[in-house]
């Protein structure tokens, strides 16, 4: 009889907990063989420096309801995902173009984050205001014209304590990007906005309260 018990113990409880641990060693070893694979990515995509930054953000705060605008071919997404692997979260990508679209599609699966991620091809202008959210990181890299279009769009639905990280925004001197929608930003008084220079500019933007 103990020896039953022991037999339903292990099959129950320790097996299960080995096999979210390789699962989870899976996905570390399949994203890191993909950026190895792949090593630099110029096709409208975020440099690794930024990759890195967004998995630290997303992990450093447990964010677990992501949204992206603008896939591209999958990089930023991929590392996203990977941290919303290890914090139990799943990210929304939206793309407008159909051959980047199906790009994305198979690098995620190669990466091993597809069933992280919720892959859209669609026109993020139409679609950004009708997601129901809530969200508690975004990631802006789309069209940089309609940079506060979407902003507004998606703070309502942005959950207190949230990020909204938006690339291509620097202040550093000879390379102001996208001035208007950074001091735009930096005027809102119910988020705190600082930006990273390390890569390829990035506003960070946390939310402080609702509007």
């Amino acid at each position: 009889m103990k020896k039953i018990i022991f037999i339903v113990f292990i099959t129950v409880f320790v097996f299960p907990c080995f096999s979210q641990e390789r699962t989870q060693a899976d996905i570390d070893l399949k994203v890191k063989t993909f950026f190895q694979k792949h090593g630099g990515w110029y096709d409208m995509n975020v440099p690794a420096s930024d990759g890195q930054l967004l998995y630290n953000l997303i992990l450093d705060n447990k964010y677990q309801q992501a949204l992206e605008i603008g896939t591209s071919t999958g990089h930023s997404g991929i590392w996203m995902a990977w941290a919303l692997s290890k914090t139990g979260g799943i990210l929304i990508t939206i793309e407008i173009d159909k051959s980047r679209h199906e790009e994305a599609l198979a690098n995620f699966k190669e990466a091993g984050v597809d069933h992280i991620i919720d892959a859209r091809l669609d026109n993020a202008h139409e679609l950004v205001p009708k997601l129901k959210g809530p969200f508690d990181f975004v990631f802006s890299d789309a069209d940089k014209g309609w940079y506060q279009n979407y902003f507004e769009a998606v703070d309502p639905k942005l959950k207190v304590g949230g990020c909204y990280a938006t690339h291509n925004v620097s202040d550093r001197g000879g390379n102001r990007w996208n001035q208007d929608y950074l001091h735009y930003l930096q005027g809102l008084d119910h988020y705190e906005t600082s930006v990273d220079n390390s890569g390829g500019g990035m506003a960070i933007s946390y939310k402080k309260a609702e509007k």
